[in-house]
């Protein structure tokens, strides 16, 4: 008899998430928060005292999301405060790996999200256009920290992620600090959205 590998991980709030088949219901945003904030981005290889979480990141996302979008609903605010929220479970991985891993990541990604989604009250799928508008605020957040954290040149972060209008990213100064506080700051972020729903 061959044995089903376990497919669940218990999180710290008591729940099981079943990371082939999440649920809504297994979902709890201080999980998030938590594993979020001890997520180091591109690997760790950042400079600093601390390591530049992906819980920071979504955050930054969020505020560049809301710079470009200033008359966005919260619903959509939400949705990119959470761009990333399936990393707290699967990690971050820098995009070669994603690339050599190939397309089920992604699908294990998708299937997070949409539950993360629903259990905050947004659509399981977001509009195409509220997508790709996170996305090119995830693009502008991406040079910001290759510029002031990661050790690329202005030129390379520039060939690589684009180069950013100067309103977007003005008085925009990236921020180590330790983990408790970046979960607390994610997290209250994560209820002030909810509260504009």
């Amino acid at each position: 008899m061959i044995k089903t590998p376990r497919a669940w991980q218990r999180m710290l709030s008591g729940r099981r998430l079943d990371l082939l088949d999440p649920t809504p219901v297994d979902i709890e945003i201080e999980d998030i928060a938590h594993g979020l904030a001890f997520v180091a981005r591109w690997n760790g290889q950042t400079r600093g005292d601390f390591a530049y979480s992906v819980a920071e990141h979504s955050l930054l996302v969020e505020e560049i999301y809301t710079r470009q979008n200033p008359n966005a609903p919260a619903k959509w605010k939400l949705a990119a405060l959470l761009h990333d929220a399936p990393e707290y479970v699967i990690g971050d991985m820098i995009s070669p790996v994603k690339s050599a891993v190939g397309p089920g990541y992604e699908e294990l990604d998708a299937r997070l999200m949409a539950a993360i989604h629903i259990r905050f009250g947004l659509p399981a799928q977001i509009p195409k256009t509220v997508k790709q508008a996170i996305k090119r605020a995830d693009k502008i957040s991406a040079w910001l920290e290759a510029i002031q954290l990661a050790g690329f040149s202005e030129a390379e972060a520039n060939k690589i992620f684009g180069t950013p209008k100067s309103d977007t990213i003005k008085g925009l100064s990236l921020i180590l600090r330790p983990p408790l506080n970046a979960r607390q700051a994610f997290t209250k972020r994560h209820q002030t959205l909810l509260e504009d729903l």
